[in-house]
C-alpha cells in the first residue's frame, strides 16, 4: 500500500511537470508574439518603402534588378560577409576570430552569424563537434567540481567565525552567487556595452543568451566594421564563455538541489521512494 501511494505521488509529479513545462511554452509563445509580431510587420513594412524610395530615387534601377542585389547582400551576410563597407574589413576567420567560432562550437552556443562555407570546413566541423562537445562537458564538470572544493573551503573558513551551519552554508552560497554574478554577469555586460557601443540593457541581454547556450546571434562580439578591436578581443571573450559556463552549471546545480529539498519536505512520499530506488539499486551494483 505505501509502495503504491509513493508510485502514484511520482506520477502525479512527472504529469505536474509535463503540464507545467507545455504551460510555460504556451504562454511563452503567446507573448512572444504579441510582443514582436507588430514589430515585424513594421520592420517588414518600413523595409518595402525604403525599397520604393530607392527605386524612386535611382530611375536606372528596376525593381528585379534591386531584389537581385538585395539576395547578394543576404548571401554575403549568411556567409558571414558584413555586407557594409569595404574588402578591408577586418577578417571573420583571424585567429582570434576563429577560436571565439571554436569556442561556440563546444559549447553548442552556435550564434549562426558565421559558419564554414567550405566542404573540407563542415566536414572538420562535425568530426570537431562530436569530440569537442563531450570534451567540453567534462571539463565544465571538472571546473565544477573545483568550484565546489573553493566554495566547501569557504564554508569552512566561515564556521570558525559562524559556528552555525545552516547560516553558513546560506552565506557561502550568497557569497558565491554575488562575487560570480559581479565577475561573470556585471562587469562582463558593462565592459561589451562600452567597447561595442551596446547599452546596459543589450550588454546584459547579450551575455544572458550566450550563456544560457540559446545564442540567437543578433549580438555577437567584435563584428563590428567600423570599429578596432585589440587581436586578442574575441579570444579573452571565448575565454570568459567557458569558465562562466562552469560557474552557471555549478549555480544551476545548486538551484536544482534546493528544489530537491523543497520537493522533499512537501511530498515526502516522492523523497522515500527514490531512497527505496536508491537502496535497491546499490547492492545490484556490489553484486556487479
Amino acid at each position: 500500500m505505501a509502495r503504491f501511494r509513493s508510485l502514484r505521488v511520482k506520477a502525479n509529479w512527472t504529469v505536474l511537470l509535463i503540464v507545467a513545462h507545455f504551460s510555460y511554452l504556451l504562454i511563452g509563445a503567446t507573448i512572444f508574439q504579441i510582443l514582436e509580431r507588430e514589430a515585424e510587420s513594421n520592420n517588414r513594412n518600413h523595409f518595402q518603402m525604403e525599397k520604393l524610395n530607392f527605386l524612386s530615387n535611382y530611375t536606372c534601377l528596376d525593381g528585379q534588378a534591386l531584389e537581385k542585389f538585395v539576395k547578394v547582400i543576404l548571401d554575403a551576410w549568411e556567409k558571414g560577409v558584413n555586407p557594409s563597407g569595404n574588402s578591408t574589413n577586418p577578417s571573420n576567420w583571424d585567429f582570434s576570430s576563429s577560436f571565439f567560432f571554436a569556442g561556440t562550437v563546444v559549447t553548442t552556443i552556435g550564434y549562426g552569424n558565421l559558419s564554414p562555407s567550405t566542404v573540407s570546413g563542415q566536414v572538420f566541423c562535425v568530426f570537431y563537434a562530436l569530440c569537442g562537445i563531450p570534451l567540453n562537458l567534462v571539463f565544465l564538470k571538472q571546473l565544477g567540481k573545483c568550484l565546489t572544493i573553493h566554495l566547501s573551503r569557504l564554508e569552512r573558513g566561515m564556521f570558525s567565525v559562524v559556528p552555525h551551519k545552516q547560516t553558513v552554508e546560506g552565506l557561502a552560497v550568497s557569497l558565491f552567487f554575488i562575487t560570480g554574478s559581479l565577475v561573470f554577469l556585471v562587469i562582463p555586460p558593462l565592459l561589451f556595452s562600452y567597447v561595442e557601443g551596446w547599452t546596459l540593457g543589450e550588454g546584459f541581454y547579450f551575455s544572458f543568451i550566450t550563456l544560457s547556450t540559446i545564442g540567437f546571434g543578433d549580438y555577437v562580439v567584435g563584428t563590428d566594421p567600423g570599429k578596432e578591436y585589440i587581436s586578442l578581443y574575441r579570444s579573452l571573450a571565448g575565454i570568459w564563455i567557458i569558465f562562466a559556463l562552469a560557474w552557471l552549471a555549478l549555480v544551476l546545480n545548486l538551484g536544482a538541489r534546493i528544489m530537491e529539498l523543497v520537493i522533499g519536505l512537501t511530498h515526502p512520499g516522492f523523497k522515500k521512494q527514490e531512497e527505496e530506488e536508491d537502496e535497491k539499486v546499490s547492492p545490484s551494483k556490489l553484486e556487479d
